[in-house]
């Protein structure tokens, strides 16, 4: 499963004093613990302030590939702030988050991803705001698959997002979107789903329980990505868990393997 640890993102107001104060230590040690506990990619957002985010993404960017081997995942609403991200990481692999159904952004996006030839996360949301069912959801999906493919990008190069919300405000989303996931991995066989996977907990208490459990049951769905906190208490012993129980971890290596990596 492609694990993209959200950490280093400027919401957090420890992220954005350390963009802010230029504190390289904290870039490099969030960058160091998630690698450790299976980070696939390293997301990186510096858009706490909008006028100087690429200078702020252009030095987080160095800190973070002096700290870790790992692709990186650059994260803006902002094409150029993207274009910029990318370039910087010009010869590796490397991710996009991310793209939506929005003509403006299928637009400005998807020849990025088509140049760069990285990795590319599309949210199942379009012009018309967030969709309500699974099938509006698969339909925004399908949309953006076949923009994407016009423009060049593989159906194995894109990573959809149902768009989670938060089961506070919106309980009946949390099995909408469990049903989008299984309903797009069918309808478009080649792509990934991934989700940003603390939304669904917003403003409830034991966040990491309901984060967890949640995953479980979207990875039971055909979840094959999601954007998360690796370091969070129990995420990665669940993910391996509910891929050996889904049949995508031929004898349960993988599981065996994370348990016996453990500390004693």
């Amino acid at each position: 499963m492609l694990i993209i640890a959200e950490r280093i993102n400027a919401t957090r107001s420890r992220i954005a004093r350390a963009l802010r104060q230029r504190d390289a230590a904290v870039i490099a040690r969030e960058a160091r613990v998630q690698t450790e506990a299976g980070a696939s990619y390293i997301d990186v957002n510096a858009g706490a302030v909008p006028a100087r985010e690429i200078e702020d993404l252009e030095w987080a960017v160095g800190i973070v590939r002096q700290s870790t081997d790992l692709p990186l995942c650059i994260d803006s609403p902002n094409p150029a702030v993207l274009r910029r991200g990318l370039e910087l990481l010009k010869g590796g692999p490397a991710m996009i988050n991310s793209v939506t159904g929005e003509a403006a952004k299928m637009k400005a996006v998807l020849p990025l991803a088509a140049e760069f030839g990285c990795l590319l996360v599309a949210l199942a949301m379009d012009d018309r705001g967030l969709p309500e069912t699974a099938q509006k959801r698969v339909e925004i999906a399908s949309k953006i698959v076949k923009a994407a493919e016009a423009h060049g990008v593989e159906r194995a190069r894109i990573y959809l997002d149902p768009c989670i919300q938060p089961l506070s405000t919106s309980p009946a989303q949390a099995e909408a979107v469990r049903a989008a996931v299984g309903e797009i991995m069918r309808a478009l066989p080649g792509v990934h789903t991934t989700c940003g996977l603390s939304n669904i907990s917003f403003g409830l208490p034991d966040r990491a329980l309901l984060n967890r459990t949640y995953l479980a049951c979207l990875i039971a769905a055909g979840l094959d990505s999601a954007i998360v906190d690796p370091t969070a208490e129990g995420i990665m012993d669940t993910v391996r868990a509910a891929e050996a129980l889904a049949g995508r971890d031929e004898y349960c290596m993988e599981y065996i393997r994370a348990l016996r990596s453990r500390p004693t």
